[in-house]
């Protein structure tokens, strides 16, 4: 063992990956300058304390709570009159009735504060302290290895040099630590668990455990019941328990697991936990690291993406940050972000994790977790999945897939209580507890899109190469979303088109002349174009599954009468049935181009006026924004093929922020550890530039046609290339490029050999 200790010494400072590697010199003072490790299910932040270790613990279950009957018993009755209020054009009234009686009953999500309420909020299992003691040190390094998903912590303390290693695995399950020193008997601390409520912490053994119950926001209705486990196992010196701790004196190496589980989907999970342990213990850490690095890259080296390294780019992550901000080129920051991504969605969601990466993925500090830590879907749940099958991680879809057929029974009784339709719809938020109702504000929770929205994601399954097993197993929850709007929507006399009401354009407004701001309106841009979006899907499907005929061409007369997408007055993609003037020009949604990205809908090649106009829409919402909402606004672009506004964008969201509020207006960028500041930290901007970035470097009609690096940056071009991206039909895209040039490329997989390629400028294959 000491040779090997000795060998380790020679690299205290190893090379720096500019593209894979996430570092800092000195350790975590707050929650977004720590690393994040996860294995879909239990998460973990080190913040690589010297004196005092904070490890923050998570279990993506671990959710305050409970069931809930939300939807308004007479709503549907009053349905007719706030429509008969629209189409007469009194928004005003119609909104007062909507607020009254066509929001959720309840407190619904505590307006973002549910901790407490029956909507409840994602929260932390606890946190782990390591206490060393006061110790001077130096030579400290902290580094997030995204290329084998580890955090190693590295320092120099009175002559002895300390190396810690942690991961989360997924074929174990458990998160596991090893300490190490380069002089026999110097590692001594206090190991304690704890969590700020509802809690208790004892010691059996060589286990730190914490067990509790959270509140379940309803009466005589108990919440979930969750247990934390950690072990300590030392090697050389002592182990013993003090009062609620565990004390390691003069150990040569010490190794800690942690395991973890709830009863949200019953009692086993929590039975597992020590068995978890002892399967874990009985193994040698270094068999445990291999199958965890083995596992984890089976995933994460499905995709490479190489960018030119700027001056700066073997700096400190943070130090990156700065002088990005600054005006420094450092394109192998995208490539860093590009796989930090990746890395988030590999370890928040894996094909058997319990739920699906929430706002925050799996990772929080907190008992009231921001906006509560939940699945908001009217963009953000939908955005944290946009990479998937781009970035060839399919299988991470599997959480999200349970999640929305898990919707269903309570979508059905929400879409006759409010709607007396048939088949099915959830609303703005969600939660584990199968939340379907409206919000509890008119101006932002009667959007009712959610639903269609997310079974884009069946379908985008089958288009990437799934099977028409898989698309039959989905098509029952597509065709009852596409049912909820056959038999919701109603025909605007005005027009003759079919139109949403009442609904929202996501979390926006607009003037109306005689009542000023408002936000209720019928047939808003963004739904009309998920409705053509999933009705176009669900007659596919149906055809292709040869069911449904009678259905089929239901929907087919029906999406003829869907409206068409309008130019407004300013040349832009109107975002209402009128041409209304923004509350908000500058508004961070931009909702009426869902056509253009993620849809497809509008083509720059295809329907250049529309494009025209998507155009014309993003300028004047302009460069500013939260961070998801600059990541859209990169894929958007991407879209219209300009890759220097794509950058111009990327350089707005790559610097460096500390702004922790809730801050719309200024603050967006990254945190020091590259977790996206909405602000606060939201995890679905790291997600969305990751897609956004993919979108830059290969595009797809669908059919056959690909575009290779359409809107590659002028600052990328002096060479860059990227290996297995994912096209519809299930095919791998791989290219280079060399000054601006695509010079080689390669499509291959189990489609079809036929394509159109599209290149920047002349290359050969």
């Amino acid at each position: 063992m000491v040779p090997l200790v000795v060998l380790y010494c020679l690299q205290i400072k190893p090379k720096i990956n500019p593209s894979t590697e996430i570092w800092t010199q000195k350790p975590a003072s707050v929650f977004t300058e720590s690393s994040p490790i996860g294995n879909g299910r239990l998460g973990a932040m080190i913040f690589g304390g010297t004196n005092t270790e904070r490890i923050v613990l998570n279990e993506s279950t671990v959710w305050s709570g409970s069931p809930q009957d939300a939807d308004r018993k007479d709503a549907a009755k009053y349905l007719p009159e706030i429509q008969k209020d629209l189409i007469k054009g009194d928004n005003l009234d119609a909104q007062k009735l909507v607020q009254a009686h066509f929001t959720c009953a309840g407190l619904g999500s505590g307006n973002g504060s549910g901790a407490d309420d029956a909507y409840g909020a994602y929260q932390v299992l606890g946190n782990l302290y390591l206490n060393f003691g006061q110790q001077p040190t130096s030579d400290y390094r902290r580094i997030l290895h995204l290329s084998n998903s580890t955090v190693t912590v590295d320092y120099t303390s009175n002559g002895v040099h300390f190396h810690r290693v942690a991961f989360a695995s997924h074929p174990d399950q458990v998160i596991a630590m090893q300490i190490t020193a380069s002089r026999a008997h110097s590692i001594t601390f206090t190991a304690s668990l704890g969590r700020p409520e509802r809690s208790t912490a004892t010691v059996e053994g060589s286990d730190l455990v914490l067990k509790g119950q959270l509140q379940s926001g309803q009466p005589r209705v108990e919440g979930l019941k969750f247990e934390g486990r950690v072990r300590l196992l030392q090697q050389g010196g002592t182990l013993r328990e003090v009062g609620s701790q565990l004390q390691v004196t003069s150990a040569n190496k010490v190794t800690i697991l942690y395991a973890a589980g709830t009863n949200m989907f019953g009692a086993k999970a929590i039975s597992r936990i020590v068995p978890t342990l002892n399967r874990a213990a009985n193994q040698s850490f270094k068999a445990l690291e291999r199958r965890h690095i083995a596992d984890y890259k089976s995933l994460f080296d499905r995709v490479h993406l190489q960018l030119p390294f700027g001056p700066h780019a073997y700096d400190s992550t943070k130090v990156r940050l700065e002088n990005s901000e600054l005006g420094a080129g450092d394109p192998s920051l995208a490539a860093l972000a590009f796989n930090f991504g990746r890395y988030l969605l590999i370890s928040s969601s894996r094909a058997d994790s319990p739920l699906p990466a929430n706002l925050q993925g799996l990772w929080a500090e907190e008992i009231q977790t921001p906006w509560n830590g939940d699945f908001h879907l009217d963009i953000n749940l939908q955005m944290n999945y946009w990479p998937a099958e781009v970035t060839n991680l399919a299988q991470c879809q599997q959480p999200l897939f349970r999640l929305i057929k898990s919707l269903v029974p309570n979508g059905e009784k929400t879409a006759k209580a409010y709607y007396n339709a048939k088949g099915w719809v959830c609303h703005v938020i969600t939660n584990p507890w199968h939340f379907t109702s409206p919000g509890e504000g008119a101006d932002w929770g009667s959007t009712s899109n959610a639903g269609a929205w997310l079974c884009e994601y069946f379908w985008n399954q089958y288009a990437y190469g799934g099977t028409k097993a898989e698309l039959a197993s989905d098509y029952p929850t597509m065709k009852g979303a596409a049912e909820f709007y056959l038999s919701f929507m109603i025909v605007d006399p005005q027009t003759g088109h079919l139109v949403t009401a009442p609904s929202n354009s996501p979390e926006n407004s607009y003037y109306d002349p005689p009542y000023g701001a408002l936000a209720t309106c019928m047939g808003p841009t963004m739904d009309t174009e998920i409705v053509r979006e999933l009705w176009t899907n669900v007659i596919h499907a149906s055809r292709i599954l040869g069911i449904d005929q009678a259905f089929r061409r239901k929907l087919e007369s029906a999406r003829a009468q869907l409206t068409p997408i309008q130019i407004g007055k300013h040349g832009q993609i109107m975002e209402w049935l009128q041409d209304y003037k923004e509350v908000d020009p500058h508004h961070r949604h931009v909702s009426p181009l869902y056509a253009l990205y993620p849809a497809h809908q509008i083509r720059l090649q295809t329907t250049p006026e529309l494009a025209a106009a998507a155009k014309e829409t993003l300028l004047r919402r302009g460069d500013g924004g939260t961070g998801w909402s600059l990541a859209w606004k990169t894929a958007l672009w991407a879209d219209l093929g300009d890759g220097n506004h794509c950058y111009k964008l990327m350089r707005t969201l790559f610097h460096l922020t500390q702004n922790m509020g809730y801050d719309y207006q200024v603050g967006a960028g990254f945190y020091p550890n590259m977790f996206d500041a909405c602000p606060p930290f939201q995890i679905d901007g790291n997600f969305g530039i990751t897609a956004a970035i993919a979108e830059m470097l290969v595009q797809s009609n669908g059919k056959k046609t690909v575009y290779l690096a359409p809107a590659l940056p002028t600052s990328w071009g002096r060479s860059g290339s990227v290996s297995g991206l994912k096209i519809p039909g299930g095919n791998t895209v791989s290219l280079t490029w060399k000054n601006g040039q695509v010079n080689w490329f390669r499509i291959s997989g189990k489609g079809s050999s036929q394509f159109k390629v599209v290149l920047p400028r002349a290359a050969k294959s």
